[in-house]
């Protein structure tokens, strides 16, 4: 200890650079370490032993009387502290003050607790004070009594739970347990760091939130590139307790959100909002405290979105939100998702703003700025390229995707910010791994990439493997399948910026209807369709679906719904019929529930996003309500000749070995069979070949329809096999 006290009268050490905000901070340092003085000669001048090195480790009768001499509330080291000097404008205490609603005897405070972590000789000095050398951080007795203040007096209310200091998590107050005036005080590092220069996020965010780079959706460099929606939400979050709603149907408001920010001088902090639901309640309540804290020290503005990851409609999530939504009362706060906001998420109502969707210019736009980011591309005339008609690629070899192509490829697909960021990854990344441009393929496999498996637990996962050319059909049915798939490109701008479909609570969703008998190519056609858009195809199951218990098969329903609105597929509903039927007179409570099922399946599909098709053997069975919500009906007929002898051809494919006796056209003259049962012809056939070793004979190929008439309850009659009828 002496050795503490005989350094006491070096001065503390200095900045490096000259900085405002530097020399407040030192200037305030060095007048701390003169009451320091005043308070150690007056500790010394009544220890009868001050060298003792034992001190604070035991108490002699001798102290205990001094102890009880002493007057009560003594604690003025070196008189009062007076008024304090407010720091100078513009500098970083300054602005902590301002933020966090700051008092100058707050920022004295502050800074006893600083102190240690400016400078180590505090530590020693305040072991001494204290009279417990291992408690080498200021106790909230020691900080009031170098401040001036009785313990006593109104001073330690500054210490309460609610005070700027303690709400704020500048102060964190150790050993609860003590009393109060012998609790210590700490400074967290990062408050620490951002007086002393450093604007890094606090490393206790990491993997939680991220830093918004001001560029994307809503503009860049300033408030003359923001958008319309951009400028409305500035200002909205510059009002009351900047609380902003963002309305989001497209996954487009997280950039708009972070310009708005970066617009009006704000530092945009992104949370990640999957991560902060997968925490433990308890824990993420915690993580709130550095995220307001970090909001607070930096002068911006938190975005949170979308919010439907969050759960909101969990109670201890909803919990979760009105935390945040009071802690950061004062902040801009701006919250996206597609639910209408619920009253009770906040103490107070936000401004609710709807963000139009981006028409397909802004949105291939959108994706080549990311895609260039993510290759490492960037600046001048190439960064450029998609909004002048440019292309999308590397430096590799090979011919990038135009501009206008990019637009046609990724107009079926739905992404938020982090999807889109995820996918634009992936996708220059295994264009880099080739040493080529980031192609269609490319862009089209990472987003399916973004799916998540919620869908994939109710409904079977199928990746298309046939295109165009697979499909035998007539040509009414082909252009009815391929308008399906212009619709699925299109809906956002005809349903979306055009308006065609307003009111009501309608969705944007496409959903057709394949109608025709079995085998007739109405499952193969909506594998087609979602290749088509570069989609996976989800086949409902219907075992997963139905219950016999009520209610049960409409929540099976909305889960089926809600997860194939948040992915890029095509929803198939093979069999529809059986729970797309008619509605019936109610006779008993059976017909009441089936009732009951069927106009919730026609309310949920009005307000659904996604895309889906529903097939069916009888049309008629379907109640007529369903019809008139179908975008698209699709009638499968059975196959006439030239058709059936073009399945025959494309079945058997190029691989097997034919024989010379090998006649298509018979088998399509004689066979009045469907797709699927030739199909299934041609497969058992090939396994006759294989056992045989030799190429597929006519008499192989006629031995399977033989076969498939029997399985299908057919007679095999003479006048259809001919001189082929098997013995």
């Amino acid at each position: 200890m002496r050795k503490a006290l005989a350094v006491a009268g070096s001065a503390p050490p200095q900045p490096g650079h000259d900085q405002p905000a530097d020399r407040y901070l030192w200037d305030r340092l060095g007048h701390l370490e003169q009451r320091i003085r005043a308070a150690v000669r007056e500790r010394r001048a009544g220890d009868p032993d001050p060298d003792d090195p034992y001190r604070g480790q035991y108490l002699t009768p001798e102290a205990v009387e001094r102890i009880l001499a002493a007057p009560a509330m003594a604690g003025r080291a070196g008189g009062g502290l007076g008024e304090p000097p407010a720091p100078p404008p513009g500098s970083r205490t300054a602005r902590l003050a301002e933020a966090f609603g700051l008092l100058t005897i707050d920022l004295e405070l502050l800074l006893v607790a600083l102190a240690p972590d400016l400078d180590t000789r505090f530590e020693r000095l305040y072991g001494y004070l204290n009279d417990d050398l291992t408690l080498r951080r200021p106790t909230i007795g020691l900080a009031l009594e170098l401040c001036g203040l009785p313990g006593a007096g109104p001073g330690r209310f500054r210490f309460s739970a609610h005070a700027p200091l303690i709400a704020g998590g500048l102060l964190e107050i150790t050993e609860p347990e003590r009393p109060l005036l012998s609790r210590g005080l700490r400074v967290p590092d990062r408050v620490t760091a951002r007086l002393l220069g450093d604007d890094e996020v606090d490393g206790a965010l990491r993997g939680l939130v991220r830093v918004g780079t001001g560029t994307g959706a809503g503009g860049e460099d300033g408030a003359g590139a923001l958008t319309g929606t951009a400028r409305r939400l500035r200002a909205a979050a510059a009002t009351g307790s900047g609380l902003v709603y963002l309305l989001d149907r497209s996954g487009t408001a997280g950039p708009e959100a972070v310009a708005a920010l970066a617009g009006g001088g704000r530092r945009p902090l992104v949370v990640d909002v999957a991560a902060l639901a997968a925490r433990p309640t308890d824990e993420a309540v915690r993580a709130l405290v550095p995220l307001v804290r970090e909001a607070r020290l930096g002068g911006g503005g938190v975005v949170l979105g979308p919010l439907d990851r969050l759960a909101p409609e969990r109670p201890e999530r909803a919990g979760l939100l009105r935390e945040l939504c009071a802690r950061l009362a004062g902040v801009p706060l701006i919250v996206h998702g597609s639910p209408a906001w619920e009253p009770g998420w906040a103490a107070e109502s936000p401004v609710v703003l709807a963000v139009p969707p981006p028409d397909p210019r802004e949105r291939a736009e959108r994706w080549a700025r990311v895609v260039r980011g993510a290759a490492g591309g960037s600046g001048g005339e190439e960064a450029g390229g998609a909004a002048a008609g440019g292309s999308v690629g590397g430096s590799g070899g090979g011919e990038p995707v135009p501009s206008a192509e990019l637009a046609e490829v990724l107009a079926p697909y739905r992404l938020d910010e982090d999807q889109l960021a995820r996918a634009a990854d992936v996708a220059a990344r295994t264009a880099a791994a080739e040493r080529r441009p980031v192609r269609a393929e490319d862009l089209r496999a990472a987003v399916r990439a973004q799916n998540g498996a919620g869908l994939a637990r109710l409904a079977r996962r199928i990746e298309p493997a046939v295109g165009w050319g697979d499909l035998v059909l007539p040509e009414t049915t082909s252009r009815q399948l391929r308008e399906l798939a212009l619709r699925a490109r299109h809906r956002d701008q005809v349903l979306g910026q055009w308006r065609m479909r307003p009111g009501g609570g309608r969705g944007r969703g496409v959903i057709a209807l394949f109608a025709g008998e079995s085998g007739t190519g109405k499952t193969m056609s909506a594998e087609v369709v979602a290749a088509e858009l570069g989609m996976e195809l989800y086949v409902v199951d219907l075992s997963s679906v139905v219950d016999k218990y009520i209610g049960e098969t409409e929540k099976n329903l909305e889960r089926i719904f809600t997860e194939a609105s948040q992915v890029n597929g095509v929803l198939l509903f093979d069999e529809a019929d059986a729970i797309f039927g008619k509605r019936s007179q109610v006779k008993d409570a059976h017909d009441r529930h089936a009732n009951v099922e069927s106009a919730y399946l026609l309310q949920r599909m009005e307000s659904f996003d996604g895309i889906a098709i529903l097939t069916t053997n009888l049309r008629a069975n379907l109640d007529e309500a369903f019809t008139r919500r179908l975008d698209v009906i699709a009638e499968f007929p059975v196959p006439d000749e030239a058709q059936r002898h073009a399945l025959w051809d494309r079945c058997l494919g190029s691989w097997i070995p034919r024989g010379d006796d090998l006649d298509l056209a018979f088998c399509a003259r004689r066979f009045e069979l469907a797709g699927g049962s030739i199909r299934s012809c041609a497969v058992t056939a090939a396994y006759l070949a294989a056992a045989t070793g030799r190429p597929l004979e006519m008499a192989q190929l006629v031995s399977a329809v033989a076969q498939e008439y029997r399985k299908l309850g057919r007679l095999v009659l003479a006048g259809e096999f001919g001189e082929w009828l098997p013995g």
